[in-house]
């Protein structure tokens, strides 16, 4: 049961970063978002399909890269968002993007670490809870009429 959760969650992960990555298609720095979303889609894919590919040399040392790569991303548009931000951060297109980043650094830590046992316990409600949130969030903000206003352009006309 815990092994099909596992695999499930991975695959709505793999479903959520490719649509993040579908979503970047107006915006001024696509090819960068796209970059940071399709790399762990395929990761996660990977691992919805074996999950003992997170084993491997290469899988891991993608996943560590592209986790340190969001982490260094992480950490500037937080200092730039907490300096610059006037209002709720969900209303600012880097607090958004702060958001994806940490889903992504979540996302690949929970990956990493099933390779050294079986997600179980905490660490399975984690996963479900992480998988859930993007989608619970996309539902939220599509409904929420007045957060999609102060929204440049680019983000409006994707969906």
């Amino acid at each position: 049961m815990a092994a099909r959760l596992w695999r499930l969650c991975n695959v709505l992960m793999a479903a959520f970063f490719g649509l993040a990555a579908a979503v970047q298609v107006n915006d001024p720095d696509a090819g960068l978002w796209m970059v940071l979303y399709l790399v762990p889609a395929a990761l996660t894919l990977l691992v919805s399909i074996n999950p003992s590919v997170t084993d491997n040399d290469v899988w891991r040392s993608l996943c560590d890269l592209h986790s340190v790569v969001c982490v260094v991303g992480t950490i500037a548009l937080a200092y730039s968002l907490f300096a610059y931000a006037q209002g709720n951060i969900f209303h600012e297109e880097e607090g958004r993007e702060l958001f994806g980043l940490v889903i992504i650094t979540v996302w690949m830590s929970l990956c990493r670490s099933s390779a050294k046992s079986p997600l179980g316990g905490i660490h399975l409600v984690a996963a479900v809870v992480v998988a859930l949130f993007p989608f619970v969030s996309w539902l939220y903000i599509y409904v929420n009429k007045d957060m999609r206003e102060s929204w440049p352009t680019h983000c409006k006309t994707v969906i």
